[in-house]
């Protein structure tokens, strides 16, 4: 061969072929393009080194490119947990018995109170039309009454008096107020102190009475769930943020009711306008009754606040926080100085719990599950991590739950294959262990929930569901008969009964007609992301797969 040189001829003088071991572009100013054709070539060899990987391998996913992953370690804080969810000691029976007359007259001035808050409040919002702008003075005038209520509402829950500490500032100097949450009676005292436009959640309005008070301070809505309406909130939190005609505004960060005894990760919502904040940190001291709303019923919090003597009550406003000057800073910099304001005052500390915990724990407890709060994962660190979303994690737990979890919330490989219906083979067993962290023959949660979620969020892995699907589809109808889904997963479970394809078909085929669409196909294997290790025989060998590695370089 020729040195390759510059006086070696470009083209052979003779007209047989030459294979072309090297290729060169040579661009219009002259330089090589030599980067790219080794880019070409890695690409070759990782679908080469593919094609030679079988399910003898230890990583059933590494045809997705996931890598084995660890899990954070739990934390045994739960900031949901009632100190006090049962009555206990001869003390707190005596003390309920003798204040069951006291309660029924409480009883009583709680329901007069709410009865002429809500009549008060509905006339001064009758006629009310432009909701968009400032509430005219003389209903605000009204409303003076409404609070006076909420007073005694308060009066009448115990709250005989609420020791304060600190001043709330002019709304000019901090239009936004900030607050940790721990009881409904929070929200209570600020309409009385402050009486400020609140944050809730929309299911609030539908509350009897509430709904119509909430309305009186021109509440923001917001859905938790739902991207365009927490966007539209933050809109309206710094347009009325913005103009002295509105009152101050009192958001929640948290996101909901703790205990008190733990600050969770903060909502962003009030923090992104930009504004000065003033936090406020909201106490309550006991000995024998805690009144935090975690994970007690109301109507049993309520029946304890009516049959104590008194309950305690501390609020302190904290220096405003203002935003940085100096620098550029994000919302998330600024809301972690307000936090840490907080948990400072509370002398708590800060953990990344969200209200997808409380809805985990939920989830767990209706399950009667022995210890709900194990299935906690601190929402918000896993939502940074594996970009998933709270609905998804509880749709993850519902089916950890269908695998008979032990009294321990351990899953052992024969419920976990029961309920994805297959049988133990080698694949099935590579596919638990890839989850199955501690190597112990169970699983918890948390490794199910990290193992489904990173296979869900690996950039491969729709390319090759629809892969799986056009692959099965072998006549192109649209649609997968069973002995087609059969053909195709064989392969990689030869030794898979009639009876048993039988039941893995009727996984997909959710409607039972017999065959499965596409949108079947993909929203079993989105519940079920492990399941689509059974598809890569066939997957392993196909060059769409390359072109999901070119979109995966083209994000990075």
């Amino acid at each position: 061969m020729a040195e390759n040189d510059l006086t070696t001829q470009l083209l052979p003088s003779n007209n047989s072929e030459r294979v072309a071991e090297v290729i060169v572009d040579i661009e219009s100013n002259g330089q090589y393009r030599e980067e790219e054709n080794e880019e070409r070539g890695r690409r070759r060899r990782r679908r080469r080194e593919r094609e030679t990987t079988t399910i003898e391998d230890e990583n059933p996913f590494d045809f997705l490119q996931a890598k084995h992953f660890t899990v954070p370690s739990p934390t045994p804080l739960n900031p949901f947990r009632n100190q006090t969810p049962n009555i206990e000691g001869f003390y707190e029976w005596l003390k309920i018995i003798i204040c069951i007359p006291i309660a029924l007259c409480r009883l009583v001035v709680f329901g007069l109170s709410l009865a002429l808050g809500y009549i008060v409040t509905k006339f001064a919002l009758y006629g009310w039309k432009d909701k968009q702008s400032p509430m005219p003075r003389w209903r605000c005038r009204v409303l003076w009454l409404t609070r006076m209520c909420t007073r005694c509402i308060l009066f009448s829950f115990g709250y005989h008096w609420i020791r304060r500490k600190g001043r709330p500032v002019k709304r000019e100097t901090a239009p936004i107020v900030v607050s940790n949450h721990v009881s409904y009676i929070d929200p209570i005292f600020f309409f009385y102190e402050l009486f400020p436009t609140i944050v809730a959640s929309e299911s609030h309005d539908s509350i009897p009475f509430v709904g119509t008070i909430i309305r009186a301070m021109q509440v923001i809505y917001v859905n938790r769930f739902s991207p365009s309406s927490r966007k539209d909130a933050v809109s309206e939190i710094k347009r009325k943020a913005s103009c002295d005609r509105f009152p101050r505004l009192l958001l929640f960060p948290e996101g909901t009711t703790t205990n008190g005894r733990v600050l969770i990760s903060f909502q962003l919502g009030a923090f992104i306008p930009g504004y000065p904040i003033q936090p406020v940190v909201v106490r309550y001291p006991h000995i024998h009754f805690d009144q935090s709303w975690g994970d007690i019923s109301l109507a049993k919090l309520m029946f304890r606040m009516f049959t104590q003597f008194h309950n305690y009550m501390e609020v302190e406003y904290l220096p405003v926080v203002y935003p940085l000057e100096s620098k550029k800073e994000t919302a998330v910099e600024f809301a972690g100085r307000t936090s840490y304001a907080l948990a400072c005052a509370l002398n708590v500390v800060q953990t990344s719990h969200s209200y997808g915990d409380l809805m985990l724990l939920t989830k767990a407890a209706e399950f009667e599950q022995e210890n709900p709060s194990s299935y906690m994962v601190e929402m918000a660190k896993v939502e940074s991590l594996l970009n998933i979303s709270s609905l998804e994690a509880v749709e993850f737990l519902d089916i950890f739950l269908s695998m008979n979890p032990d009294s321990r919330g351990y899953v052992r490989i024969h419920n976990f294959l029961g309920f994805l219906r297959l049988p133990r083979c080698p694949l099935t067993e590579k596919i638990f262990k890839f989850i199955d962290l501690e190597k112990s023959g169970s699983i918890t949660f948390r490794q199910f929930l990290f193992g489904s979620a990173l296979i869900m969020k690996q950039p491969l892995f729709w390319p090759a569901c629809e892969l799986a699907f056009t692959e099965c589809d072998v006549r192109g109808s649209g649609y997968i008969l069973k002995q087609q889904l059969c053909n195709y997963i064989r392969p990689a479970m030869s030794q898979m009964r009639d009876e048993e394809i039988h039941d893995f078909f009727t996984l997909f085929d959710t409607d039972n007609d017999g065959k499965i669409s596409k949108d079947d196909f993909l929203i079993c294997l989105k519940k079920n992301p492990l399941l689509v290790a059974l598809f890569s025989p066939g997957l392993i060998q196909r060059d769409v797969l390359e072109a999901g590695d070119e979109q995966l370089e083209a994000v990075v």
